[in-house]
């Protein structure tokens, strides 16, 4: 569905607030010509999937619609998901074996995470579409996550705090690191000179965006592990280890690990990957750049995971090196 705020009678954010939400099987996108933060975050609030500020071009809508149908679809494969569990329920309640009905159980949960991980994963990519600089930017930085984990897990202090399920739900919550930039206007996410002052603090604002709409999401799955730690992804992972970083200047171990390691998966990425203003760093030029970040912007024991991975990092990013 397609609506422009702005429209006669009743305004698209009226319409939008006539529709329920959590039935809705199709994608909205709003079309606006206000500026307002605002008025965009009203309609993201309240259930639009995106918006399109006009004057646009025709390759932005057409991608755009593409983008909303694929989490459209998404949509689907959890309602039917759904469906299929309650049918298998109804089923579950007429089988006499307790083995049986275990296994049933167990493959009813995994099919609903498995429909709501691809519905979320669906909504991050939608913003990173928007950011023309970072093509595949979240494949990435999930399997550096996982790779750091996994190394931590072995070789560090950390290895109490990092379980089999804590690598499985942050190798899931990173792509959801940037997904509050889906309400940043397009003329500051997409500028090629450098933000102003009120630019980088409107800039600054998605990681709270981000955790603040994951947490609605949480509200309604508060037992989805992988929700959880991306709101904590989403919210921390600007944060630096000396306390210089936002949104809340944390110092230290009071920034939550998932956040400290997203934190160096995102930065590694961002120097090796092209941007409009410059070409990608080499590993070499990122890996002197994340030393010199030892102890201020990043966790010391990150670091030294890093430099024993760094092979595996090199693979990822030049995969055909």
């Amino acid at each position: 569905m397609v609506l422009d705020i702005e429209m006669p009678n009743k305004t698209g954010l009226e319409v939008l607030a006539e529709l329920d939400a959590s039935s809705r099987l199709f994608s909205v996108i709003l079309f606006t010509t206000l500026s307002s933060l605002d008025a965009i975050v009203n309609g993201l609030e309240r259930g639009a999937d995106d918006y399109i500020v006009k004057p646009f071009q025709e390759t932005e809508l057409l991608a755009r619609v593409a983008a909303a149908i694929r989490i459209a679809h998404n949509k689907r494969l959890l309602f039917e998901a759904r469906i299929t569990a309650e049918r298998d329920a109804e089923n579950l309640r007429k089988m006499q074996s307790e083995l049986s009905y275990q296994k049933m159980i167990e493959r009813q949960v995994r099919e609903i995470s498995e429909a709501q991980s691809a519905t979320i994963f669906a909504m991050a990519k939608l913003a990173e579409f928007r950011d023309e600089d970072t093509g595949g930017h979240l494949e990435r930085v999930r399997e550096y996550c996982r790779l750091i984990s996994e190394d931590l897990r072995s070789n560090s202090s950390y290895a109490d705090h990092i379980t089999p399920e804590f690598i499985d739900c942050i190798q899931h919550a990173a792509p959801l690191h940037d997904i509050g930039k889906v309400a940043i206007p397009d003329s500051i996410l997409q500028k090629q000179g450098k933000l102003t002052s009120e630019e980088f603090d409107k800039m600054k604002s998605h990681t709270i965006i981000g955790a603040d709409n994951l947490q609605l999401v949480y509200n309604n799955y508060p037992g989805n592990l992988f929700v959880g730690m991306g709101i904590e992804i989403a919210l921390y992972h600007h944060e630096q280890w000396d306390g210089t970083g936002y949104p809340d200047g944390l110092v230290g171990k009071n920034i939550p690990l998932s956040a400290r390691i997203m934190a160096l998966a995102d930065i590694y990425d961002a120097l090796r990957s092209d941007r409009c203003y410059r070409k990608g760093l080499t590993h070499d030029q990122a890996r002197n750049i994340i030393l010199e970040g030892d102890g201020k912007h990043f966790d010391p024991e990150l670091v030294k995971a890093f430099l024993r991975i760094e092979d595996v990092f090199v693979r990822i990013t030049s995969p055909n090196v």
